[in-house]
Order: C-alpha cells, then sequence, then structure tokens
C-alpha cells in the first residue's frame, strides 16, 4: 500500500479552480519531486495532502499510523519575540533536551539549542525547519521549497542532506522545488504540475516530454530546461500517451 495517495483530487479557491483531478502516490523510501510554473497549485496540493486545504473533490488516502513531517515554504518569526533554537523545537510539544540535541546533530547545525531564532542564517533556520519535521519520526517528509533564499551552496548541500536522511531512514521525501538541475540530480520521479498532471515519469522522461517543453522551454542544462517565472502555457488533455512513448525511447 502508498504512503500516502490521491484520486481526482480538486480543490477551488475563491471560486477559482486551482487543482482538477490529480492523481497521485508515493511508497516509502521514494524521492518525489512537484515542479510547475507559478500559480500552479504546487503548495495548495501539498496543504491538501496534510489535511490543511478541504477539497472540492476526489479524496486522499493515508496509511494506517502515517506520520509526516512539513517543512514550510517560509516561517515569519517576530525578530522581537525572544525564542530559542530549543524551544521553538519543543512546539506545540515538549521534547526533551536529547531528543533535540539529536535532531539538531542529525541536520548537521549541532549546538544551536541556546541561539535565538532571529540571528540564525537562512540555512541554519531551514535546518531548524527540517530538524523540528524529524522529530516527528516521519514515514513522509514534506518540504514546501524549503530551500527558497539559499544560495546554490546552501540549497545543494541541503539537499545533499535531504538524500543522507532518505537513505538513513527509510522515509518517503516529497518536495516542490523550482531548483530543476536539483530535481535531475534528487528524485526518483518529477510531477510536472499546472493545475493537473501534465505529465510524470523519471526525470529524463519528463524533461523530453512536450508538455513540459511547452511549460519551460528546452533550454541548455542537459535535458532540462532553466525555470522561467514569466513563461504562460495552455495545454489540453494528459500527457500520459508521451509518458509512454518516451519511456520506450529511452
Amino acid at each position: 500500500m502508498s504512503l500516502i495517495s490521491a484520486e481526482k483530487l480538486g480543490v477551488r479557491l475563491g471560486g477559482h479552480e486551482v487543482l482538477s483531478g490529480v492523481d497521485f502516490a508515493i511508497e516509502r523510501g521514494e524521492i518525489v519531486t512537484i515542479v510547475g510554473p507559478n500559480g500552479s497549485g504546487k503548495s495548495t496540493f501539498l496543504r491538501a495532502l496534510i489535511g490543511a486545504q478541504p477539497l472540492n473533490s476526489g479524496r486522499i488516502v493515508r496509511a494506517h499510523g502515517l506520520r509526516i513531517g512539513y517543512v514550510p515554504q517560509r516561517l515569519h518569526i517576530d525578530p522581537t519575540l525572544p525564542m530559542t533554537v530549543a524551544r521553538f523545537l519543543s512546539l506545540p510539544r515538549r521534547r526533551g533536551a536529547a531528543d533535540v540535541s539529536r535532531a539538531l546533530e542529525r541536520v548537521a547545525v549541532p549546538h544551536l539549542e541556546g541561539r535565538q531564532m532571529a540571528d540564525l542564517s537562512g540555512g541554519q533556520f531551514q535546518r531548524v525547519l527540517l530538524a523540528r519535521a524529524l522529530l516527528e519520526a516521519p514515514d513522509l517528509l514534506i518540504l514546501d521549497e524549503a530551500t527558497q533564499g539559499l544560495d546554490q551552496p546552501g540549497s545543494a548541500a541541503f539537499y545533499r542532506l535531504i538524500e543522507e536522511l532518505r537513505q538513513d531512514l527509510g522515509c518517503a521525501v516529497l518536495m516542490v522545488s523550482h531548483e530543476l538541475h536539483v530535481v535531475m540530480a534528487a528524485s526518483d520521479r518529477v510531477i510536472c504540475l499546472n493545475g493537473h498532471v501534465c505529465c510524470q515519469g523519471t526525470p529524463e522522461i519528463v524533461a523530453s516530454a512536450p508538455e513540459y517543453r511547452a511549460l519551460f522551454g528546452t533550454g541548455t542544462q542537459g535535458a532540462l530546461a532553466l525555470y522561467r517565472h514569466d513563461h504562460n502555457h495552455s495545454h489540453e488533455g494528459d500527457c500520459d500517451h508521451a509518458h509512454h512513448r518516451h519511456e520506450e525511447e529511452a
């Protein structure tokens, strides 16, 4: 059984259809990345999976006892509010000092317990958010553009850590990313989303699918295109046929 699956998932926000007919499943130990232009419903889809966004149609099925660790796209903490890392990691449930220490070591920022959250660098802050997610001992780790605002070396190091955690913990990883070179390096499967699933498969298959190229252009970085925030796109139908055709060609 999949850890979590969505069947014909649909979401409307403010009378606008954001997601329609989305089918999805992820297995234990798998790394799946969702790509798509701004406004394509990526974050809404993640919120629907964790139960924070009501559905208008379809259903979500979770494995019994599924534990999810969630790393949000951004989290604002008032810089005037005194809050240590240890205190933050103990919200909303109190955590023992040994658990906090172990989680911080696991994400390669040991000895930050006494530091103020407001004093952390961007990379440290994201790793503390990741440590908080790991305290749930997750079967599924969900990251919503968790490296936004980090420079390229910091981002690459963060995703290498994610891959190590997948190997060490055996958890599945579902992430939204705008860094397509990371997608190629780290993902078992890529889902291209633009209100519905345009195409999916291994990174190489998705990169060669016409639906993907219509969204992102053809670019020059190997098979994967450069991400274009301003690229408008409309299309019809599904790309299962393209997915299978490119799989045969691969």
